[in-house]
C-alpha cells in the first residue's frame, strides 16, 4: 500500500468524497493529518462516509460539503464558501464522476451529463478555486482521467452529443477532455510560474459503484456496464486504484503535467506508476480550444491576475 506523506497543516477538497476512489483518497489524506472537505452531491452519505473513515482513522479532520457537479450554481456557492473562509487550499482531487449514462440526459445547465458532471462542472470548480490554490505555497489539482480516454474525440462540432449520443464514446469523450485539462492547467501554470502542479491519474479497472450508477439512470432496476460482465478482465479495489491519485497529489516524485495509472496488465491494475499521456491528450491545438470553450459554456474564465475569477 502507498504510505501518503505527512500532510500535516494541509487543506485538501475531494470530490464524490463518499465512495470508492474519492472515498479511500480522503481517508488517507485525513490519515495523513490533511483537514479534508468531503465535497459531496448527498450530505447524508457524505456524513455515512465520514464516519466510517474516523472508525478508520480516528481524529481526522473531515468536514462534509455539498457539491453537486452537475450544476455550476452549486459549484459558485460551494468555492463562495470556501473563498469566504479565506483558507489557501493545497490539494484539490477532481476525483467525483459519472459513467455510460444510457440515454442522453442533461445536467442543471443543460449539458450532456457525463461531460457536465466529469469536465465542466471540475473545469469551473478549479478556476473559482484557483485564488486559494496560489494563495498555498505549493499547491497540487489532481484530475481523474481514465484508460477509456485513449478512445476519446472532443467532437467540437456536436459537444453534447444531441446527434448520435453513445454513452461509452460520451465518457470518453469526458474523460479525455480532463486530461487535456490537467496538460494545459499544468502548461499554464509553467508560462505563468505559479507554485502549482496539475497533473492527471487514472485508477485502471477499480471496481466502485461508477460501474452501476450512471449505467442505471433512469432504468428502474441497477445495470452494469459491459466491463463488469467481462470476468477474464483484471480488476482492483478502491484501496489501490485510489494509490495513482494519491501519488500524484502528495509524492515528492510527482511532476507537473505528469499521468498517473497502474503499472500492471494493461495498466489495469497494480502499483502506480507514470504512464504516458495519450497522443490525443498531447494535442495543444484541441486543449487550447476546448480551454475557451469550457470558459464560454461554464462562464468561468482564467483571470489575468488570479485575485478574481470573472462569473
Amino acid at each position: 500500500m502507498y504510505e501518503v506523506p505527512d500532510q500535516t497543516g494541509k487543506l485538501a477538497v475531494v470530490t464524490g468524497a463518499n465512495s470508492g476512489t474519492g472515498r479511500e483518497a480522503a481517508a488517507r489524506l485525513g490519515g495523513a493529518g490533511a483537514r479534508v472537505i468531503l465535497a459531496v452531491r448527498s450530505s447524508e452519505r457524505g456524513e455515512t462516509a465520514r464516519a466510517e473513515m474516523l472508525d478508520r482513522y480516528p481524529g481526522s479532520d473531515l468536514v462534509v460539503r455539498r457539491l453537486d457537479l452537475a450544476d455550476l450554481d452549486s459549484v459558485r456557492e460551494f468555492a463562495a464558501a470556501l473563498t469566504g473562509e479565506g483558507r489557501p487550499v493545497d490539494l484539490l482531487l477532481n476525483n467525483a464522476g459519472v459513467m455510460a449514462v444510457p440515454s442522453h440526459m442533461t445536467t442543471a445547465q443543460g449539458f450532456e451529463l457525463q461531460l457536465g458532471t466529469n469536465f465542466l462542472g471540475p473545469f469551473a470548480l478549479t478556476l473559482r478555486l484557483l485564488p486559494l490554490l496560489l494563495a498555498a505555497p505549493a499547491a497540487r489539482v489532481v484530475t481523474m482521467s481514465s484508460g477509456l480516454a485513449n478512445f476519446g474525440h472532443i467532437r467540437f462540432d456536436d459537444l453534447q452529443l444531441e446527434r448520435g449520443y453513445r454513452p461509452q464514446a460520451a465518457y470518453a469523450q469526458s474523460k479525455l477532455a480532463d486530461l487535456l485539462m490537467a496538460v494545459q492547467l499544468a502548461e499554464i501554470a509553467r508560462e505563468r510560474r505559479w507554485p502549482l502542479m496539475s497533473n492527471a491519474a487514472h485508477p485502471g479497472f477499480t471496481r466502485t459503484n461508477l460501474q452501476t450508477a450512471g449505467a442505471s439512470l433512469g432504468r428502474d432496476r441497477p445495470r452494469r456496464t459491459i466491463f463488469n460482465s467481462l470476468r477474464i478482465i483484471p480488476s482492483q479495489e478502491a484501496t489501490q486504484g485510489a494509490e495513482p491519485m494519491l501519488f500524484a497529489a502528495t509524492d515528492p516524485g510527482a511532476a507537473n503535467g505528469g499521468y498517473y495509472g497502474p503499472s500492471g496488465l494493461m495498466g489495469l491494475v497494480g502499483p502506480t506508476t507514470q504512464v504516458r499521456i495519450p497522443q490525443r491528450g498531447r494535442d495543444s491545438a484541441v486543449a487550447t480550444r476546448l480551454w475557451s470553450e469550457a470558459e464560454r459554456l461554464t462562464g468561468v474564465s482564467l483571470p489575468a491576475d488570479t485575485t478574481e475569477v470573472s462569473s
